[in-house]
């Protein structure tokens, strides 16, 4: 915006200057000319009563040596009564210049070498016409005009900077709440919640200020409202996990007694983690440093080992690959283990008791992908059930559990995908990013996924499809 207006002025000022000073210089060149041409007429007029008393040659000498200007007039009397034609000075029109002012009787200017003349008719005493020729050199003609031409320059230029320098000035006014405005955008977006703008500069920049710091005001009582009421409502499930706990007490020894106390246990720690997060209006999950992360080859083994039971209950075949060796990931445990229950809750939810499922681990320099994939009857919108809050409509389906796993996906700069597997339902794809670069996204995919990228992943996901 600043260098647009510094552009428009001056354009806008660079064209008035020249609209003024272009005619002006041609004024002030003509009114040279008209004064070195005066001043001629003048020289003329001096002699002209002299001519109308006398033509002797001596005292027309004397008459045009006092005029001063004997060096650059001259005097063309013609014959007549007896009298031969007399010339006095140098002549420097041309002859034929000289007759026709003596037979016009009208003065006139002619161009010579080095400058013009002025041919003046004077009426003699013998009823003859006499020519008056003065001498105008070129430099009396412009005598001055380079003076002026620079002056004018001058003055244009002065304008058109002092027009630059205000514009920028103006410039900087408007600009600069611009900059603050977005800074303090950024600001915002990036989790400084304090940010505010100071409310100045011209009216509009003012009120965008004043509206962007009444809507930051609601976004931070907007989150410490919905912090309360996380809080709150996790709170109020304590009640009904101290049931649960106690109940899971009294179910005695045995391994479905045992895993429903480590359930009940973990889902504790979860409520405990939502309500100090709440309080503390902190993200669950920090940002990934150098050495940060956890073992996904782990984690998938804790989760399938916990999910075997249930399976078992149900008849359900299931196998693990890739998982037995050590897999870096740059996200949380308890992140990747939430993932992993929403995708395999799912399983169990959403598909007959019987049906087949199977978690995979593939490895590579870049990435990490881990293949969630079921024998079930499949999803018919892929991107719905992408979509935040959009859940199947069964009882306990709230549509978050696939927004978990994306937002997981993409907080290294992955993405999710859902396709056909290669048992004949479902396969979800969690492309976890390693080295921070993120690929394109594509939500919503439907078929299988055959994205090919360098490094183990790619190639061992397709050859996983394949089987």
């Amino acid at each position: 915006m600043r260098w647009a207006l510094v552009k428009v002025s001056l354009a806008v000022t660079t064209m008035v200057v020249l609209a003024f000073a272009v005619p002006l210089g041609l004024v002030i060149r003509e009114m040279a000319r008209d004064r070195a041409f005066s001043n001629a007429e003048r020289e003329a007029a001096a002699v002209a009563p002299a001519l109308s008393i006398t033509t002797d040659r001596d005292q027309l000498e004397r008459v045009v040596a006092s005029a001063g200007s004997d060096a650059g007039m001259a005097v063309h009397i013609p014959a007549g009564d007896g009298q031969e034609a007399m010339d006095l000075g140098r002549q420097r029109a041309a002859g034929e210049d000289i007759a026709a002012v003596r037979k016009l009787g009208r003065a006139s200017t002619t161009g010579v070498a080095g400058g013009s003349t002025l041919l003046q008719p004077v009426a003699l005493s013998t009823g003859e016409i006499a020519v008056v020729e003065v001498y105008v050199p070129e430099a009396e003609v412009t005598n001055g005009v380079a003076t002026a031409w620079a002056v004018l320059a001058g003055v244009g230029v002065a304008l058109v900077l002092g027009s630059v320098a205000v514009a920028d000035r103006l410039g900087v006014r408007m600009v600069r709440p611009a900059q603050r405005l977005v800074e303090g955008a950024r600001d915002l977006g990036e989790g400084r919640l304090g940010a505010r703008v100071p409310e100045e500069g011209p009216t509009e920049l003012r009120l965008a200020a004043v509206a962007f710091n009444s809507m930051a005001d609601q976004v931070v009582q907007l989150l410490a409202n919905e912090r309360e009421l996380a809080a709150d409502l996790s709170h109020r499930l304590r009640t009904p996990l101290t049931v649960l706990r106690l109940n899971a007490a009294s179910l005695g020894e045995g391994p479905a007694a045992d895993q429903t106390r480590t359930a009940v246990e973990q889902l504790e720690r979860e409520v405990d983690t939502i309500i100090r997060t709440a309080r503390e209006a902190k993200p669950q999950t920090a940002a990934a440093g150098p050495g940060a992360g956890c073992d996904a080859a782990e984690v998938v083994r804790e989760r399938m080992a916990f999910w075997s039971a249930l399976a078992e209950d149900e008849g359900r075949k299931w196998r693990v690959a890739g998982a037995d060796r050590p897999v870096r990931i740059p996200v949380a445990r308890a992140d990747l283990a939430a993932a992993l229950d929403a995708l395999l809750g799912n399983v169990f939810r959403h598909t007959p008791e019987g049906t087949a499922f199977a978690v995979d681990v593939h490895n590579g320099e870049d990435a990490v992908i881990v293949l969630v994939s079921d024998a079930g009857p499949g999803i018919p919108d892929p991107e719905a059930a992408m979509a935040r809050g959009r859940g199947s409509g069964s009882d306990g389906s709230t549509g978050l559990g696939l927004d978990i796993v994306r937002r997981l996906a993409e907080s290294t700069g992955g993405d999710v995908r859902i396709g056909s597997s290669v048992l004949g339902g479902t396969e979800v794809r969690i492309w976890l990013q390693l080295d921070g670069r993120a690929p394109v996204s594509s939500r919503g995919h439907r078929g299988p996924v055959r994205r090919r990228r360098r490094g183990r992943p790619a190639a061992a996901y397709n050859r996983s499809r394949s089987l």
